[in-house]
């Protein structure tokens, strides 16, 4: 919800295709910066008290948003800086979050928790995005953001009601350096880790950008409103919901050529989309798309997230994903300028072809460079019980 209305938002104070972009800059250079030192503390601490302090300043933080928004008083630095604020948040939450899920149920589980996990975080883009839709109309985003700061009394409520067997935190020698070093040294000497999280990157830089690309699509060259926007954001939820419970329920085991050929799908998906912008065709049909888009970059990350996190040593585990998730995150600033840039100069439809066209370019890349033919010891069977 926040994300829709905060996109809106920019886009009503702007019309702006590039300082909307700049959005997703303040939010994910953070990453970048912080997200290697982040995996560190998270390695060093215990996960669930940081992710307690990590999401109470979350709710601070959308409560300010809403009431800036509410007084009729924001203005775009401002926005840029509460963005800036939730990234460097962020940062530390991210790997935290993604090492805990372990902790949570143990290694055995962990393929299947994954793929749970994503099940409810994309029913939640189901429900989010069309109630958002229906609030901006109403009542504008100031509701939005001030529902979900409400809603981190939930999260940490749940959290401390959790009873888990927490890894012991071994103390510490090395410095921080060295440690951040130990752990990039195992990402570079791992195929199995090395070879998702270069995919991932490619992905994530250019073939993601959908909080730039499906609000210029809905305002611009589908001649929607904010009600359009929230159902086009839906259905890519609902695809997601799919994709993700598919992977939970119905594949037995994770293989890696499952990875290239949901993100050489995510590239064919993302490339009829921006062939119905360019046309134009009917919301409904760009909604249809958006679905297909949505079920292959859900199962796409979740695959790569299950196969790092199972080759991931409990000590390096925080580390490992702090690699992962500044892989992930740290590069949407370099692809939300890119993205942002050709849309301003050239549409949105041209900016989402040459994203998808740099995504099949990358899957085709990364594959050449581990070998065509992949070794059985590359297939990597990663059991998934069943849910």
């Amino acid at each position: 919800m926040q994300t829709l209305a905060q996109s809106w938002l920019v886009l009503s104070l702007t019309s702006s295709a590039f300082l909307l972009g700049l959005v997703s800059v303040f939010q994910f250079a953070p990453m970048l910066v912080l997200g290697l030192f982040a995996g560190v503390v998270a390695d060093r601490v215990p996960k669930r008290r940081l992710l307690v302090a990590t999401q109470a300043i979350s709710a601070v933080l959308a409560g300010t948003l809403a009431i800036l928004t509410f007084t009729d008083t924001i203005q775009l630095w401002q926005i840029y800086l509460l963005g800036f604020l939730l990234g460097v948040n962020n940062a530390f939450d991210m790997p935290t979050r993604q090492a805990f899920v372990v902790e949570m149920v143990g290694k055995e589980d962990l393929p299947n928790a994954i793929a749970l996990n994503s099940s409810l975080f994309n029913a939640a883009r189901i429900v989010g995005p069309a109630v958002a839709g229906a609030l901006l109309a109403a009542f504008g985003p100031a509701a939005c953001f001030a529902i979900n700061s409400v809603s981190y009394v939930a999260v940490i409520t749940g959290l401390l009601m959790m009873k888990v067997n927490p890894v012991a935190v071994a103390k510490v020698t090395q410095r921080r350096l060295d440690q951040i070093r130990e752990g990039l040294r195992y990402v570079r000497r791992t195929p199995e880790i090395l070879r998702p999280v270069v995919l991932v990157g490619f992905v994530a830089t250019f073939g993601m950008n959908f909080n730039i690309w499906v609000p210029l699509l809905a305002k611009n060259d589908l001649s929607g409103g904010a009600g359009s926007f929230g159902l086009l954001m839906s259905s890519m939820g609902v695809g997601s919901f799919l994709g993700a419970l598919g992977l939970a329920f119905l594949v037995s085991s994770v293989r890696r050529w499952m990875l290239f050929t949901t993100a050489a799908a995510l590239g064919i998906g993302n490339l009829l989309l921006g062939l119905v912008g360019a046309i134009p065709l009917a919301v409904p049909v760009a909604m249809l798309v958006l679905a297909g888009i949505g079920l292959c970059s859900t199962t796409t990350m979740a695959i790569a997230n299950t196969t790092v996190q199972t080759a991931a040593p409990d000590e390096l585990r925080g580390r490992i994903m702090s690699v992962y998730t500044t892989v992930f995150t740290g590069t949407a600033p370099f692809g939300a300028l890119i993205a942002s840039s050709i849309a301003n100069r050239y549409g949105a439809p041209t900016s989402i072809m040459i994203g998808a066209t740099v995504t099949l370019l990358a899957v085709i890349g990364v594959l050449l460079a581990g070998g065509a033919k992949l070794s059985v010891r590359e297939h990597l069977h990663l059991p998934i019980r069943r849910a």
